[in-house]
């Protein structure tokens, strides 16, 4: 029961992240795509040009999300973001980002990979 809620819990704040993103002209290309044991990719995203590989971090206590966003983390999403692209055949400008929730409140962070 614990684990549907977490999981819904998730689902809530990936679908708030989702609506933010789109009201900030960004094109939804692809939710939660999965790369082959490489790890998921929560929201894939397109503005001016530019993919945006998106990692969503949320929390109901007052633990910061943004602590979630570990090397092993970051190395997972990094690999599974070029393995999107190689897969897809792009070649394109991208970043990865990490969009926050906190009680509802929503912080996009560029590029956290540089």
């Amino acid at each position: 029961m614990q684990r549907n809620l977490l999981k819904q819990f998730g689902n809530d704040a990936e679908t708030l992240a989702t609506q933010f993103l789109e009201e900030a002209g960004f094109v939804i290309v692809e939710r939660n795509y999965y790369a082959r044991k490489l790890g998921e990719i929560d929201i894939i995203a397109h503005k001016g040009g530019v993919f945006h590989f998106i990692e969503v971090k949320s929390s109901q206590k007052s633990f910061d999300p943004v602590y979630n966003l570990t090397p092993a983390k970051m190395r997972k999403i990094i690999h599974s973001s070029q393995y999107y692209l190689k897969a897809h055949g792009l070649d394109v400008a991208y970043c990865i980002d990490a969009l926050l929730v906190r009680r509802g409140e929503v912080e996009l962070i560029e590029n956290i990979t540089m």
